[in-house]
């Protein structure tokens, strides 16, 4: 799959488990707010969970209402989170490693000289897969979610992801995990997609992307 190019302004987003229950009960008009439903989404907490009709629209609209339904019942039991603090409209992809001083220098009898065209090129290469894993990130068409919702809607920016504290124990999944087995945990629960395969490359770009939002925040590996 080709990776497109995005600019930089436009860029996992909720993580959600969903079970069907109420597969017998009359259509209703769509609404998160309602204490029955055919599906239980569930928020990447594990516990945060509405009901969505099976019926509700497939809609970015309709998305971001379960989304901020699910975030309103987080945030109110966690007052004292900031985290969304400072989010921005704008999809800013943080640019990668600036490898200039490289020029001039050998890699090997192999690869001979770091050329201009060499840091250019893995400049180019690198940020091409972070801005696709942005728009991945944030289009629940992308993640084929089937209620519309998109990784941003509870991650904006990847705020809130820590990809640099993994591996780490998952209670969720009961065992370690690495970044990818996060994604793939909120892609088939509160994205409500199908799970990707490691070297899927929207697996790949979504790793580059959430990644490259934390860009020079150290490694803690096993951190809750």
């Amino acid at each position: 799959m080709k990776n497109p190019i995005f600019p930089a302004a436009m860029l996992l987003a909720a993580t959600l488990a969903a079970n069907a229950d109420g597969q017998n009960q009359p259509a209703q008009q769509s609404s998160v707010s309602r204490t029955t439903g055919d599906k239980t989404v569930k928020l990447c907490d594990n516990k945060t969970t509405v009901q969505v009709p099976n019926d509700a629209p497939k809609t970015r609209a309709e998305g971001q209402r379960i989304s901020d339904a699910l975030m309103a019942q987080w945030k109110a039991s966690n007052p004292n989170s900031d985290w969304v603090q400072g989010e921005v409209e704008a999809h800013q992809v943080v640019v990668p490693a600036d490898n200039a001083k490289l020029v001039g220098t050998g890699q090997s009898s192999t690869y001979g000289s770091v050329t201009n065209q060499d840091v250019q090129v893995w400049k180019n290469e690198t940020y091409k897969t972070a801005v696709y894993g942005s728009k991945v990130f944030h289009s629940g068409d992308e993640l084929g979610s089937e209620i519309a919702v998109s990784c941003d809607m509870c991650h904006p920016r990847a705020a809130n992801t820590h990809p640099e504290t993994y591996p780490k124990f998952q209670p969720q999944l009961g065992r370690v995990a690495l970044l990818r087995d996060m994604i793939n945990w909120c892609i088939e629960h509160p994205v409500r997609g199908k799970v990707l395969a490691p070297d899927d490359p929207k697996m790949r770009a979504l790793e580059a992307y959430i990644l490259a939002q934390r860009k020079g925040t150290p490694l803690e590996y096993g951190k809750r």
